[in-house]
């Protein structure tokens, strides 16, 4: 597994194709996801705490009833990187799965 990098200006600018329901806020990568009620949310926050501790990158979230609000971003290197795409696609399979 290649080491996690800052994206490059290109590489943000290419996430609208990749990452089609994200935006990029504030040096964020940002997704907004509503569900049928809270044990859909719940479950779906679970599943996605499992798919981060493995890789050892945590979102930035909050739950409300059936809406979860997803942030990620790098603290330890300062911005948007690779692990943020990397974890924003598990996420996007985990929701088409």
């Amino acid at each position: 597994m290649p080491a996690p990098h800052l994206l490059s200006q290109a590489e943000k600018a290419s996430l609208s194709n990749s990452l089609p329901q994200w935006e990029v806020q504030e040096n964020k990568l940002h997704r907004d996801i509503q569900f049928a009620n809270f044990v859909e949310a719940f479950g779906f926050m679970s599943q996605v705490a499992l798919l981060a501790e493995t890789r050892g990158h945590h979102p930035n979230w909050s739950n409300v009833y059936n809406r979860v609000s997803i942030d990620l971003t790098t603290h330890d290197l300062g911005g948007l990187s690779s692990l943020d795409v990397e974890l924003a696609t598990a996420i996007d399979d985990l929701l088409s799965a």
